[in-house]
């Protein structure tokens, strides 16, 4: 009877127990569903002496099977007003990404071999903006595990880029337990050392959908970090592909 009993407690265990790429899909279903979204951002740079840069940004994102489409125009300060950044996301090739510079009045692609780099002067880097696909990683096929980060029960899943120019590794996320939402990600640079960890606070539903409100980077080569801050969020705008066409990064 014993060992009936022993049986069926290891089987209702492996019931429940998840691989790196279930968990991975199951952090984008929480956060997917919200069709379109507009809002305005609050970017602050702080460097390793301690002072602080803030810019203020619009930003508007369109999901779409196959890959999102968003678009972040820079409203101050006076030194960045007007510049914008496109990125069409795709699942299975390379990013397209723009960056529309008013200086110059010109629009300059982001090659795939310069998207490793930063963003702005941020610890963002242009690989960084594109929203989390899951075609792009490679999963281990072992089970998950837990452990506590910070006081909060985790899971710790491992993914690696599988797109050619990536500037990362690997990827080490970890998922809040109850709501599959990421608590947090560490990025190893491409000689496999811990480059930054981002840190993802302030979620909240907006009509039934998770959206983040804050993301928090340390890089921990250079002592510098960079935080998002996202306010006056809305979704299901009735945002069109044409409201991401790049004719509008020169309007």
């Amino acid at each position: 009877m014993k060992k009936l009993i022993l049986s069926g407690l290891f089987l209702a265990a492996n019931i429940f127990a998840m691989t790196d790429f279930e968990l991975a899909q199951k952090n984008d279903a929480v956060m997917s569903g919200f069709e379109d979204s507009s809002s305005i951002m609050t970017m602050t740079l702080l460097n390793a002496k301690g002072q602080t840069r803030v810019r203020q940004m619009k930003s508007i994102s369109l999901e779409k099977d196959g890959g999102d489409k968003s678009l972040i125009e820079f409203l101050s300060p006076a030194d960045v007003k007007g510049t914008k950044f496109l990125n069409y996301e795709h699942a299975k090739k390379d990013d397209d990404q723009w960056l529309y510079l008013p200086a110059l009045k010109r629009v300059k692609r982001i090659s795939s071999k310069n998207k490793s780099g930063s963003f702005m002067g941020s610890e963002f880097s242009y690989e960084d903006l594109s929203s989390f696909n899951i075609d792009k990683y490679d999963f281990k096929k072992q089970e998950a595990k837990k452990e506590i980060l910070n006081g909060k029960e985790v899971y710790k899943v491992q993914r690696v880029p599988n797109y050619k120019y990536s500037g990362y590794t690997k990827q080490v996320s970890y998922i809040d337990v109850n709501t599959f939402l990421n608590y947090q990600v560490d990025y190893y640079d491409r000689k496999k050392s811990l480059l930054k960890s981002a840190y993802f606070s302030e979620y909240k539903k907006i009509n039934g959908v998770y959206r983040v409100g804050k993301i928090h980077i340390k890089n921990f080569q250079n002592n510098k970090e960079s935080t998002l801050v996202w306010q006056n969020e809305t979704i299901k705008n009735g945002l069109k592909n044409k409201d991401f066409h790049k004719r509008v990064l020169k309007k």
